[in-house]
């Protein structure tokens, strides 16, 4: 069993920062892709940005500039960096996990992390 846990979302003021981390645990042989996606209210799950396992990443063009997505190979962990945040910004962020296991590869998501940018 494989599980993604997320943490570091909060409320914030408008230009603030944040920092999102999820960790992966459990049995499997490694992790190609890991992503962060996010959710707002009435409106579909979306990509914000992915990096895979040699580093190349893939940003939103909404938050390129200002987010900056890192992991830890050796601790199956990636990182999410929000700075200069907007109001539009505000969703559930999640973070998603191509997992390699012994005979198989499969997707994995985490629960969610709740962001508000709000004054």
């Amino acid at each position: 069993q494989v599980q993604l846990v997320e943490s570091g979302g909060g409320l914030v003021q408008p230009g603030g920062s944040l920092r999102l981390s999820c960790a992966a645990s459990g049995s499997f042989f490694s992790i190609s892709t890991m992503g962060w996606y996010r959710q707002a209210p009435g409106k579909e799950r979306e990509l914000v940005v992915t990096i895979d396992s040699g580093g190349t990443t893939n940003y939103a063009d909404s938050v390129k500039g200002r987010f900056t997505i890192s992991r830890d190979n050796a601790k199956n962990t990636v990182f999410l960096q929000m700075n200069i945040l907007k109001p539009e910004d505000t969703a559930v962020y999640y973070c998603k996990a191509h997992v390699r296991l012994i005979l198989r590869a499969q997707i994995y998501w985490g629960q969610g992390t709740q962001v508000t940018v709000s004054s």
